[in-house]
């Protein structure tokens, strides 16, 4: 019997690209263009100066590919410890078993609004299923969510069982939900944030068209799962996996209503330390300049008056659960991170702290010990390392091409090679490349760290705005992770659902096509339209 073939992992990809760029330097002379300093929509830049390119002395790499990965982690620590701790803080949250008491108790309130008459002629379950897709959405649009997704298929797919749908549509319940909201990133850290700090652009700016990006995005997803969840609906047998749900339907879904719901005393003394710090900052800064990208700045008493919100939610949420209180403590991590952005040109050290800062007060609400709370935490370190250390490793491609001298002779080669492109078909192509590099290394926090500052620059060449070349990477790193099967987490939530590969491929293939010509068409204002932060 022949041996099944193994897919490289990641590591092994990038030390294969490691040593491919060595080989590079060998045969690509060395190049470089001048540089320069400016103020670009408010920030300093380094910029590339226009026909300033001119050939140097190669330095061709050898023992270099080996000392790589160092390299890359020294290049790259912010943004390595950036991921280490909001990956430690998730995992002391998502140990509280917070997002799914949330779930429940949203399943239980659409239930009773059944009553309304036109709620029932729209039906009850189409309403369920969209607001699920959305929160889903939202949670990747936000914070990144992906390998949460995992822990929800054993809710939602028994679910959607028991609603007389298959375990196809209980993933894109949550697994697809949580894909378009990535590819359609509004705040997404590991994207967004990192893609546009390597950019040198505002961080979170041009919120405004990927907001429209998101919206769009999410109705041609939601109308292709309902359409799909329908056809199953009136037909089971139709469904690709009838047969292996079969398992679902003689386990039934009776474990999902065994939640125990309580309020420790130190939910309440959490509560009031928060409250204490946010009365504080209310003090110290009354009026807060909110502004976004290179937009109008507005004075508002933000912080005064998210404190006050924050007093009653948090006050009624304890008095539920300190379930609902953990999740109103993420709801306001996400509120004083746009603050911060917006108000306080927060970038990844202040964003990591207050994720960090979410996670130790969930955890002392929650009643763990601080020794607990260190284990929750290296556990969630442990459990992001490999993300941790792909960008390092990333990093390292860089090195060796800047090492080499080949990085700004890439940029000259490829930028004459598209000038008469034009902006459309160069943003096309940006968007192509990005997702084929996806398709072998889906960790979007890795192909920022790896596409970014060649990208970036190069769109300076040919006109382009960074932020189009950003929103190239996001859709480019966004779709793809949904059939990849190079994805830990596809392939991990596809296990869990007993859904063979083959025919999620078989069922995906479709839809993956619509979205990739999506993103391709809504690449097109970005070079086409004045937007704001473009």
């Amino acid at each position: 019997m022949a041996k099944k073939k193994q897919i490289p992992h990641t590591y092994v990809i990038i030390f294969y690209i490691i040593i491919l760029a060595a080989i590079l330097t060998w045969i690509i002379p060395g190049g470089e263009f001048e540089r320069q300093t400016k103020i670009v929509n408010g920030i300093e830049q380094t910029v590339i100066v226009d026909n300033s390119f001119h050939f140097v002395e190669s330095s061709p790499q050898t023992w270099q590919v080996f000392a790589a990965l160092f390299k890359g982690f020294v290049d790259k620590s912010n943004i390595i410890v950036f991921i280490l701790l909001i990956g430690g803080a998730f995992w002391i949250m998502n140990d509280s078993k917070a997002i799914d008491v949330g779930i429940m108790s949203f399943l239980r309130f659409t239930k009773r609004l059944e009553r309304i008459k036109f709620i029932k002629f729209i039906g009850i379950e189409n309403i369920i299923m969209v607001l699920i897709i959305l929160i889903f959405s939202i949670f990747g649009a936000t914070f990144g969510m992906s390998e949460e997704t995992i822990a929800f298929i054993i809710i939602l797919v028994p679910l959607a069982i028991s609603m007389g749908y298959d375990s196809i549509t209980g993933v894109c319940l949550v697994f697809v939900a949580a894909g378009l909201g990535f590819a359609g990133a509004l705040l997404n850290p590991f994207t967004i944030g990192i893609a546009q700090g390597l950019s040198d652009i505002p961080l979170f700016s041009g919120i405004e068209y990927r907001l429209f990006c998101w919206i769009v995005i999410n109705i041609i997803g939601i109308a292709f799962i309902l359409r799909y969840a329908h056809k199953v609906k009136k037909d089971p047998t139709k469904s690709l996996v009838y047969e292996e749900d079969e398992y679902w339907r003689k386990k039934g879904n009776s474990h999902v209503e065994n939640l125990k719901y309580y309020t420790p005393k130190s939910a309440w003394i959490s509560y009031i330390i928060l409250l204490g710090a946010f009365i504080v900052f209310s003090f110290i800064f009354p009026k807060t300049k909110l502004q976004i990208g290179n937009s109008e700045p507005v004075y508002w008493y933000i912080i005064p008056v998210s404190a006050l919100l924050f007093a009653i939610f948090g006050f009624i949420s304890l008095r539920k659960s300190v379930h609902f209180f953990i999740l109103t403590l993420l709801a306001f991590t996400v509120v004083y991170l746009i603050i911060g952005v917006m108000g306080f040109d927060w970038y990844v050290m202040e964003i990591a702290t207050l994720f960090f800062v979410m996670g130790i007060f969930s955890g002392i609400a929650m009643d763990k010990s601080p020794n607990n709370i260190v284990r929750l935490f290296l556990a969630g370190v442990k459990d992001i390392m490999s993300a941790a250390l792909v960008v390092g490793l990333a990093g390292g491609i860089l090195m060796i091409l800047q090492e080499g001298k080949i990085i700004d002779s890439l940029l000259y080669y490829i930028s004459n090679s598209m000038k008469d492109f034009g902006k459309v078909a160069s943003v096309g192509v940006m968007y192509v490349i990005q997702t084929f590099i996806n398709v072998i290394i889906p960790s979007g926090s890795a192909k920022a760290a790896l596409t970014m500052p060649i990208m970036a620059p190069f769109s300076d060449i040919i006109n382009v705005s960074r932020q189009a070349t950003v929103m190239a990477f996001q859709f480019g790193d966004g779709f793809t992770n949904m059939i990849t099967p190079t994805s830990g987490v596809l392939i991990g939530v596809l296990e869990v659902a007993k859904i063979p590969y083959e025919k999620w491929v078989k069922w995906i293939t479709p839809f993956m096509i619509i979205l990739m010509i999506l993103g391709f068409l809504l690449l097109i204002p970005t070079v086409t339209m004045e937007l704001n932060g473009f």
